[in-house]
């Protein structure tokens, strides 16, 4: 074979192999496609199974999930029977707690007062207490639902804690700093700036982590809690970050954790949420 007619060949087959990939994928998609309509089926007919699921139903808004019947007796979080649900894992330090640890002790020489909001009952405050300087030198306040506040002062005092408090009424906080919120956005029933303005004045820092967001729409599902069903929402990722722009607030470091995507069991067609963390700051 001439030189010439092996250029040829070699170039016939580099200009197939572009078309194999394209009629490859092509066929691929044509598959999902196809099996995604099937996908939908079983998803929906595991809102008529008995067997429990983490994540079940795609709702507009928290009330539409809260009225809907898979919410069942136990809707929302607010219930004193759930309290002390996995509190004892929630005092553990998890490896998506490394971004906030880093932000937290760079930036405790310039805190007074920080808020947790959704805070549970101090397990941050008990998670992060061995690694950072927190006893008597910021004023630690935890922000949550009345049950959970209940539920947080007896065993903080039980457990004799300083420097952490609670309440469930942020007008009372004055002069915050910095305002945490980790995994409290899938559970907030209002938008984050709303929860903000009720702040006396915003604060300057602002770590959130455990977001739960994704590229479409908005939906709201709900999660099984011990034996609550709890409205978990999953933001459009977009409309979140205008949000806190438009509160003057920049962003100055994110991150993400693929470990807690998570895809709705009943929904399968709307994709896995992704999970991230944010620190900003007002300037």
């Amino acid at each position: 074979m001439s030189d010439n007619s092996a250029a040829n060949v070699l170039k016939s087959r580099a200009g197939i192999r572009p078309q194999v990939m394209a009629s490859v994928k092509s066929l691929v998609h044509g598959a999902r496609s196809a099996l995604m309509p099937a996908r939908m089926v079983v998803g929906r007919l595991k809102l008529l199974s008995p067997l429990p699921r983490r994540f079940s139903g795609a709702y507009a808004s928290h009330a539409q999930a809260l009225s809907s019947p898979a919410a069942g007796r136990l809707a929302g979080y607010d219930h004193d029977e759930i309290a002390e649900v996995s509190f004892e894992k929630m005092c553990q330090v998890m490896v998506w707690d490394y971004p906030v640890l880093f932000w937290l002790e760079r930036l405790l020489p310039q805190i007074g007062c920080l808020v947790d909001a959704g805070g549970h009952m101090g397990t941050k405050f008990r998670a992060f207490r061995p690694l950072l300087p927190l006893d008597g030198g910021v004023n630690w306040i935890v922000y949550d639902l009345p049950a959970i506040v209940r539920a947080g002062r007896v065993q903080a005092a039980r457990d004799g804690l300083n420097g952490l408090t609670f309440t469930d009424d942020l007008k009372t906080v004055e002069g915050a700093d910095l305002f945490l919120a980790s995994g409290l956005l899938q559970y907030l029933d209002v938008p984050l700036s709303d929860l903000l303005r009720r702040l006396p004045s915003l604060p300057r820092h602002l770590i959130i982590n455990k977001l739960a967001v994704r590229e479409g729409k908005t939906v709201v599902t709900l999660e099984r809690i011990g034996k609550a069903m709890v409205p978990y929402q999953i933001r459009n990722r977009q409309d979140f970050m205008a949000e806190l722009a438009g509160l003057g607030y920049r962003v100055v470091d994110s991150w993400s954790i693929p470990s807690l995507s998570h895809v709705i069991d009943t929904h399968p067609e709307l994709g896995a949420s992704q999970s991230m963390g944010l620190y900003l700051r007002l300037d």
